[in-house]
């Protein structure tokens, strides 16, 4: 008489305790594998080729043992079948190659843990390509015959799609007499896209587009009869062509080519002017020595020193940041753009900017003869470079001078020129932080940079390597130490 499929399995030796986990989790996986499915017990003791009496004992009770854990369901004709509920999660696909991808689980805090990531073969994607929000059941994979099981990955199948993550693609399209095909300029979608004839837009034959996809495959991609499809809703131009590659790389990444139009509205409302009662409410640093260093082709200026010589024979160095907060208010669209934009982005010839520019290059840019609203990390420093006091606050400021890095190493190393003086000053102390951080161990993270030589078209002509001289590290201690 067999044992009834509810009574626990004997494990009679600690090494025959893991030989029953391991013919567990194979049992696991395959109810998981064919989750669609319902099997009676003599059904799986046919699939894993079972016919000893005390195996069959063995598989009736972990049968047994799944449907106490809530990983298997006994249905009312006796058969079972997985309970996807109990291995079903939500994550974002991570398309990597062409055959499989990885699935990052959505948690609701803390770090990645890539361990946790599930693998999926490319034909278990069900559609999804890379950056959907997918529900996936998982399973350790039984298909693998493992000799280390303790390694293996955890692997999973795509269940269903619950958010598209990027409806459009950047591409070339190749035209033909009825339709056209367009290629992904993403490295992480390895299919054409067919687009019908009556959704080409007006694209001929080699351009760059972007497309809206229209259609998904429910399983393998590379079916004809299950596949990508799409319209074209924006023609950039011919491929190759430098500005369009620029405006190509600007949406496969999605950043925004222009600012919504209220938000320009807001930012136009702006005052130019600074009230008085706005100045009262600051520390005043108008009347001394301030100045900005940056790259010769900055647009923007963002931070600006101050250097002030005290009767005791210290300085009060002062490290003046744009106050950004004094015109972007929270809750307001201007906030609500830049939180989107997270950052200005600076590509070879151009900057995505956080702000529009009445912003970014005006109000809140430092730029010499201006008074400018900032906020503030102010010093006292000795001669030795020892903080003895510090202040911090909102400040009101006018840069005297605006220098490019090497503009700023040519008076160091000349010893003349304007601001010789402050600027030599201000050297001196940052070697000093600098030697006092390495002693107490800082680590010099230095790689080499590279800038490119552009044509007035902005085709790249050259690169050279970007030189790292003092003034660079001047500005590096000074930021650092606020």
């Amino acid at each position: 008489m067999e044992r009834s499929a509810h009574t626990a399995p004997v494990r009679p030796t600690p090494k025959a305790d893991s030989f029953i986990d391991e013919l567990k989790d194979d049992l696991a996986a395959f109810f998981q594998i064919n989750s669609t499915d319902s099997y009676s017990q003599q059904q799986v003791l046919d699939h894993f080729d079972v016919d000893d009496r005390r195996m069959k004992l063995i598989y009736h009770g972990l049968i047994g043992e799944l449907v106490e854990e809530g990983q298997l369901t006994r249905l009312p004709e006796g058969t079972y079948r997985a309970n996807e509920q109990v291995n079903n999660i939500e994550g974002t696909v991570e398309h990597v190659n062409q055959r499989f991808a990885f699935i990052v689980p959505i948690t609701a805090s803390g770090p990645r843990d890539r361990e946790a990531d599930i693998w999926v073969a490319s034909d278990d994607l069900g559609g999804a390509v890379d950056g959907d929000r997918v529900r996936i059941v998982r399973f350790s994979d039984s298909r693998k015959n493992s000799a280390d099981r303790a390694r293996r990955r955890i692997e999973g199948r795509v269940v269903s799609v619950v958010e598209r993550g990027k409806p459009e693609v950047v591409g070339s399209i190749e035209v033909w007499d009825t339709y056209g095909f367009v290629t992904p300029d993403s490295k992480r979608m390895y299919e054409e896209i067919y687009i019908p004839k009556d959704k080409l837009g007006g694209a001929k034959n080699g351009e760059k587009v972007i497309i809206k996809l229209t259609k998904y495959p429910l399983g393998d991609a590379r079916s004809q009869r299950n596949r990508f499809e799409g319209e074209v809703i924006t023609v950039l131009g011919m491929a190759g062509q430098h500005n369009t590659e620029m405006h190509a790389i600007l949406a496969e990444f999605g950043l925004p080519l222009a600012f919504p139009a209220e938000v320009e509205a807001d930012a136009e409302t702006m005052p130019t002017t600074i009230s008085e009662a706005e100045i009262a409410n600051r520390r005043d640093f108008r009347g001394i020595t301030t100045f900005t260093i940056d790259p010769v082709d900055a647009k923007d200026f963002d931070d600006a020193l101050s250097v002030q010589y005290l009767d005791n024979g210290n300085f009060e160095i002062g490290i003046h940041i744009a106050d950004v907060t004094h015109y972007v208010l929270p809750g307001s669209r201007l906030e609500e753009e830049a939180y989107q934009r997270a950052t200005s982005v600076y590509l070879v010839d151009r900057v995505v900017p956080m702000l529009p520019e009445k912003l970014s290059n005006g109000l809140c840019s430092l730029r010499p003869n201006e008074d400018k609203l900032t906020f503030s990390a102010v010093f006292e420093l000795t001669p030795e470079a020892r903080v003895v006091n510090e202040w911090f606050g909102r400040t009101i400021i006018h840069s005297d001078r605006r220098f490019s890095y090497e503009e700023a190493q040519e008076v160091i190393n000349d010893e003349r020129g304007d601001f010789v003086a402050e600027l030599i000053l201000l050297n001196d102390l940052a070697h000093q932080l600098r030697a006092e951080r390495f002693k107490h161990g800082a680590i010099n993270f230095e790689t080499p940079e590279v800038r490119f030589k552009l044509d007035d078209d902005g085709v790249p002509l050259g690169v050279y390597p970007k030189l790292r001289q003092d003034t660079n590290k001047l500005i590096e201690e000074f930021m650092l130490l606020a």
